[in-house]
């Protein structure tokens, strides 16, 4: 064949069937004569028959459907092209995808459509996309049927399968925004049903499916893509008034001469005018009058006082661009700063928070929702909405209250130097709005597991003192405990201050009992440490951590070098007694239920240890790691432990006296 064949020059397609004709042959009609096409077997001869029959079909509804004049003819041609997709033997993906794209480009070449033409459309497609994501043309005829007509029953009927299986198989809205965008669209209209938020509640939970564990792994951060989108879409003409409004540094230092600035638009961030600046340098204590700005969705109010401590006031030297949240917290130039959104917006946002609240009830999405939240992946504007903040502090205490540290170790910052959930809702923190709170019940929750450390009561010494200072005063009995704490692992070195956290605990009778316990133990502790006793001593087994306690509270053990506790009922409680032996140099733990948070006081306290025996505990990677700074350590045992290669080969790096290792039994043997 010198020239290709057209697929819309094929007349007719058969099957050779007659005796001795061909084997496997297929005949084409074609203008002019005919063309036979031979295959290797039946199934792939089968299979060009079919395909080729399915390429002349397409084209002729391509073309009837391409100039539409009665639309019940072409309601009935979509039925019948829908039906022969699902009746098609052949095995593709484009075989459903075809039919969807050409009623797509036909629903967005003709947007005069009747309401009830847009509907009976949807529901004639919607056997195809039970098993298939819509296009994005359609999915943005979608988008504006939930718009316009959230209460008609297709949106119950034909686009809840749709969605749920978007939310199940979607693999990366990035490439697919319009699908996110539909998933958005249909969630809203399903607020603006007569039940509300009950009805997405019941969506929530079947998407989660009955079992406390839910099935399908892409749910959840589906879910919270759409939630954040959605969020981020409340506050976006704020956001894109950000480049005309005063940068954060202005705000911090002072404003500009009018002037100096853009000309204005309907949505900005003002500054107090200069005449007011210098008032206020001459009357320090006067509030100046809020300047107020609306727009058809976003009112924005800034506040000018005078209240901030200035030790806390940035340079005007530095050049560097301040966070917001820094702003709201530290700057005089704007202590207060609110946000009112148009009734749309907020219908929006107290749906999708709503939301994030519903998924944080789950245990099983709880740790894969922390994980997400904990770069806060919200806006600027969001986080100085007091509505906003006010409203996801349920999720937030949801992690607080989370005995699981893969929870709530989420509520720390991601890297040092930004700020975390625990930076925002603590006093003083721009979303924090009770006192301090949820700060004392993050704080417990992290001081009952592997942050009782000397890293996090130094981070708390160094930026949140008062804070903890202000809550024992009041007789928080978690603060009070920090603060004996800090005490009691020398935190504190200003003697002042010492002098001052002590007059804190001695205020109130729950302070004053634990500052007493606190002296006792710090005598108990002296005469522990008194030179004297045996250098080596050995707990008869199935001992426990009482025992121990007990028996270091009876004479001197200055001089204990050598301790075997192997066999004994010990747990991790038990380095609370450990860490105050001096001249410990080899500890033998073998065969007992010490673990990783034991682990990480240890390697704080005892960094002369030389010795160490972890044979058949319940130690894990996230413990051992820690053992990174005994620099001293020259013998280590993690026998039939969780111990992996890849921490293995990270302590022999980081471990330069390392000279007998025992890894038996464990991944890295």
């Amino acid at each position: 064949m010198e020239n290709s064949v057209s697929y819309s020059a094929i007349e007719d397609v058969q099957l050779l069937s007659w005796e001795n004709a061909p084997k496997y042959c297929l005949q084409l009609t074609i203008p002019g004569g005919t063309v036979l096409l031979q295959a290797a077997n039946s199934y792939l001869r089968d299979q060009w028959f079919h395909s080729l029959q399915w390429k002349k079909k397409i084209y002729k509804y391509k073309k009837v459907l391409s100039n539409p004049s009665r639309w019940e003819v072409v309601l009935k041609e979509i039925r019948t092209l829908v039906d022969m997709a699902l009746t098609s033997p052949l095995q593709d993906d484009s075989i459903n995808q075809a039919p969807l794209e050409i009623v797509s480009k036909l629903l967005s070449e003709n947007t005069n459509l009747t309401t009830q033409e847009h509907e009976n459309i949807i529901v004639a497609i919607a056997p195809l996309l039970e098993n298939n994501h819509p296009p994005p043309d359609l999915c943005e005829f979608f988008c504006k049927h939930c718009r316009e007509r959230p209460r008609s029953m297709v949106v119950i009927e034909v686009f809840t399968p749709v969605v749920q299986r978007i939310l199940k198989h979607n693999m990366d809205f990035g490439k697919c925004p319009r699908l996110r965008l539909f998933t958005q669209e249909y969630i809203l209209a399903l607020n603006e049903l007569n039940a509300g938020m009950e009805v997405v509640k019941k969506f929530i939970q079947s998407m989660h499916g009955p079992t406390g564990h839910c099935p399908h792994p892409r749910v959840l951060p589906n879910l919270v893509a759409v939630c954040l989108a959605a969020i981020y879409s409340c506050y976006e003409e704020f956001i894109n008034s950000r480049d005309n409004s005063p940068s954060l540094k202005e705000i911090r230092n002072g404003c500009q001469q009018p002037c100096d600035r853009k000309p204005t638009l309907p949505l900005r961030l003002l500054h107090p005018s200069p005449d007011l600046v210098s008032q206020e340098a001459t009357l320090s204590d006067a509030r100046l009058k809020s300047v107020v700005v609306a727009s058809s969705e976003i009112h924005v109010e800034v506040e000018r006082t005078s209240t901030a401590k200035p030790a806390l006031t940035a340079s005007t030297g530095n050049d560097s661009e301040p966070n917001l949240i820094d702003c709201l917290m530290v700057s005089p130039a704007c202590s207060t700063m609110s946000i009112e959104l148009g009734p749309q917006a907020d219908r929006t946002l107290g749906c999708y928070v709503e939301i994030l609240k519903l998924l944080s009830d789950y245990d099983d999405w709880r740790p894969s929702l922390a994980s997400l939240l904990q770069p806060i992946p919200f806006p600027k504007e969001a986080l100085a909405h007091e509505k906003f903040t006010k409203e996801l502090k349920y999720v937030i205490q949801r992690f607080a209250e989370d005995p699981r540290q893969e929870v709530h170790s989420c509520l720390l910052s991601v890297r040092a130097g930004k700020d975390g959930w625990f930076q925002l809702y603590s006093p003083g923190g721009v979303a924090c709005d009770d006192d301090g709170e949820l700060f004392a019940s993050m704080v417990h929750i992290l001081m009952g597991s592997c942050y009782k450390t000397k890293k996090f009561l130094l981070s708390l010494a160094e930026n949140k003192l008062g804070p903890c200072m202000l809550l024992a005063l009041r007789g928080n009995q978690t603060m009070v405990e920090i603060l004996c704490l800090m005490l009691e692992y020398n935190i504190i070195d200003n003697n002042d201050t010492q002098l001052q956290i002590i007059s804190t605990l001695e205020s109130t009778d729950v302070g004053r009992r634990m500052y007493e316990q606190l002296c006792d133990r710090q005598r108990e502790l002296k005469e522990l440490q008194r030179k004297g006793g045996p250098t080596r001593l050995t707990l008869p087994s199935k001992s426990t951590d009482a025992d121990l306690a007990r028996l270091l509270s009876s004479g001197s053990f200055g001089n204990l070098e050598n301790l075997s506790l192997a066999f004994t009922n010990v747990t991790s409680a038990c380095a609370e007694h450990l860490i105050k032996l001096p001249s410990l140099k080899q500890l033998n733990l073998w065969s007992t239920q010490f673990g990783d948070a034991g682990l990480r006081l240890l390697s704080e306290h005892l960094t002369m240890l030389q010795v160490l025996n972890l044979c058949e505990t319940p130690v894990t990677d996230a413990g051992l790691l820690a053992l990174s700074s005994m620099k001293s350590l020259c013998s280590l045992n993690m026998n039939s432990t969780k111990l992996s290669a890849d921490t293995y080969e990270d302590l022999k790096a980081k471990l330069p006296n390392l000279k007998e290792v025992d890894v038996r039994y464990t991944e890295a043997w």
